[in-house]
């Protein structure tokens, strides 16, 4: 197990790298100059001179060569340093302590969401297959699977408004200073988001069940006189977990792209608007680290799930 997680750890090592490549030199190829809305007349903020712009060049970096930028991000960043934003001076780890937590629940919340709707859903699709149960769950598990996570989430704000006129609070409240308006602003987000998710594990168990059902080691359990239950939780849904966790950690990507929408549809105060608002903004230190976070984020969780793997399916850690 131990050489298994170190192999894991290895491979992890540089893809992070390479994800900070991409996203620094993806940041400076985009067109437009990062600088250049502060010197335009129409921007309706301020105008520097050339003089004073040189100066901002220079105190931000951008007047070295890429390679000395990218290595001195690299450094800030090792020192925890993520720099500030460009237009009010405030750090971006401040940002990132004071909104990171209300995304992190939202994400968390969404995960158990699917995995509550979604494997039963799975699971009773499965058992009764080809009945109105196993027809009745596909037909609304294609439909959250076809209809935007975003798009429901404004019909529900719509309806909020209009019929209940309830909306969400707009301030930042943490669950340990005020649970019920911290589940005000989150529960809806993680609601949506974890239902498209868990129609994506409800078929994906559903057809693993179905072929692991088929295997001669369950039709041997049957022929011992074991009863259903016993049968489908000691013996079909350990083999029949790794595709659902495969999903779940690929889902994982569309969840983390997918609160940049949601959370800007219910007007959640995470890091998801903050993306939004700073690339409006053209706030690029924002942009470049949130990103960077999102990106560091997803390759952590796929290394946890592939740990995962090997902790369910022996065969794997030493094959």
């Amino acid at each position: 197990m131990q050489q298994y997680l170190l192999r894991r750890l290895l491979l992890a090592i540089p893809t992070i790298i390479g994800v900070t490549i991409l996203i620094f030199f993806i940041m400076r190829i985009l067109p437009g100059d990062p600088l250049s809305v502060i010197v335009s007349e129409d921007a309706g903020t301020y105008v520097l001179t050339e003089e004073e712009l040189a100066a901002v060049r220079a105190d931000l970096g951008l007047d070295k060569p890429l390679y000395m930028q990218y290595l001195s991000w690299m450094a800030d960043i090792a020192r925890g340093d993520m720099g500030h934003s460009f237009w009010n001076s405030k750090p971006i780890s401040h940002l990132i302590k004071r909104r990171g937590p209300i995304t992190a629940q939202i994400a968390i919340m969404s995960v158990i969401i699917s995995w509550i709707v979604g494997l039963p859903v799975g699971i009773v699709g499965a058992v009764w297959r080809n009945t109105w149960a196993d027809h009745s769950t596909r037909f609304f598990v294609t439909v959250f699977m076809a209809v935007p996570a975003f798009w429901v989430g404004l019909i529900v704000v719509l309806v909020s408004v209009l019929v209940w006129t309830w909306r969400p609070p707009l301030s930042i409240y943490y669950l340990w200073s005020d649970p019920w308006l911290n589940l005000q602003i989150t529960l809806g987000p993680a609601i949506v988001m974890g239902l498209g998710l868990g129609a994506s594990i409800a078929r994906m168990s559903r057809s693993s069940l179905l072929e692991v059902y088929r295997e001669d080691y369950v039709r041997t359990a049957r022929a011992k006189g074991l009863n259903e239950r016993t049968i489908i939780w000691r013996h079909v849904m350990r083999n029949a977990l790794l595709p659902v966790i495969t999903v779940s950690g690929l889902q994982m990507a569309s969840l983390l792209g997918g609160s940049v929408a949601v959370e800007r549809a219910f007007g959640v105060p995470g890091l998801g608007l903050s993306l939004v608002q700073a690339i409006t903004e053209r706030d690029w230190m924002i942009i470049q680290n949130l990103v960077l976070m999102f990106g560091v984020t997803f390759v952590v969780i796929n290394l946890v799930i592939d740990i995962m793997y090997g902790w369910i399916d022996p065969r794997i850690r030493y094959g």
